[in-house]
C-alpha cells in the first residue's frame, strides 16, 4: 500500500489572486478616478453636466455601458475591499489576534457583503 499522503488543499491562492487584483486597482484605477471625477471638474477640466446624476444612471443601465460601470465599481470598489481583508486578516493573525476561520468569515464575508452593496445600489 501507499502510505503517502496528499497535501492539504488550500484556498489561499484565491484571496492572494484577489489581494493582488485589488492593491492593482487600487494603485492603477482609483487615482485615475479621483482625478477624473473629483479634481477635474472642480478645477473646471470636465463640465459638470458630464458628471450629473441623470447622464451617469443612464450611462449604467444601459445594456452595454452598464456592464463597462459594473467593472468600473468592481475595479474601484470591490477588489480594494478584498485587497483591505486580505490584509486585515493576515495582520490579525502576525498580531495573534485571529487567523483562524472566524477572522477568514468576518474578513472576506464583510468585504463580499459590501461589494454586492455596492453593486446592488449602482444597479
Amino acid at each position: 500500500m501507499n502510505n503517502t499522503t496528499q497535501p492539504k488543499r488550500s484556498d489561499e491562492p484565491v484571496w492572494w489572486a484577489l489581494f493582488s487584483a485589488g492593491g492593482v486597482c487600487f494603485a492603477v484605477v482609483v487615482p485615475g478616478a479621483i482625478l477624473a471625477l473629483a479634481l477635474l471638474p472642480a478645477f473646471g477640466g470636465i463640465s459638470a453636466d458630464n458628471l450629473s446624476y441623470p447622464r451617469i444612471s443612464a450611462l449604467l443601465h444601459d445594456a452595454l455601458w452598464g456592464l463597462a460601470g459594473l467593472a468600473f465599481i468592481g475595479s474601484v470598489i470591490c477588489l480594494p475591499l478584498f485587497h483591505a481583508a486580505h490584509r486585515i486578516h493576515h495582520g490579525l493573525h502576525d498580531l495573534k489576534l485571529g487567523g483562524g476561520l472566524l477572522s477568514k468569515v468576518l474578513c472576506y464575508g464583510s468585504a463580499a457583503a459590501l461589494s454586492l452593496l455596492a453593486i446592488y445600489l449602482v444597479s
